[in-house]
């Protein structure tokens, strides 16, 4: 609009200079989102628990196929621990505690642990 008279309804108005009087400065604040601490979700290895039942463990709770799975057990079983996921810090406490129930369930001594990354 071009300063100077401005039509309205109830008749001709002055639009007020920039910086004068009524003018206001409209800011706009921006929030950073700070991406979420990742945590890896480990099995240790044991002299218990049957390879089969990890193979089972990984496949049931991380979505892992036959093959990656097998692949990871066999990590844990010649390393002492294999990973078996990256999660936000809820997802990797929620499946630590499936895995760790699942285990007892089945009278299994396997450990799974979360640290972060």
């Amino acid at each position: 609009m071009i300063r100077g008279v401005a039509p309205t309804a109830a008749g001709p108005r002055r639009v007020e200079d920039a910086g004068g009087p009524g003018a206001a400065v409209v800011t706009k604040t921006r929030t950073k989102v700070k991406r979420p601490s990742l945590y890896r979700v480990l099995i240790l290895n044991d002299d218990y628990t049957p390879m089969e039942f990890v193979v089972h463990v990984l496949e049931q709770f991380f979505s892992k196929d036959r093959e990656a799975a097998t692949r990871i057990m066999m990590h844990v079983h010649n390393h002492g621990a294999g990973e078996c996921g990256i999660y936000t810090y809820e997802v990797a406490e929620t499946k630590v505690t499936q895995v760790m129930d699942f285990a007892r369930k089945h009278q299994h001594p396997l450990q799974c642990v979360m640290e972060k990354k």
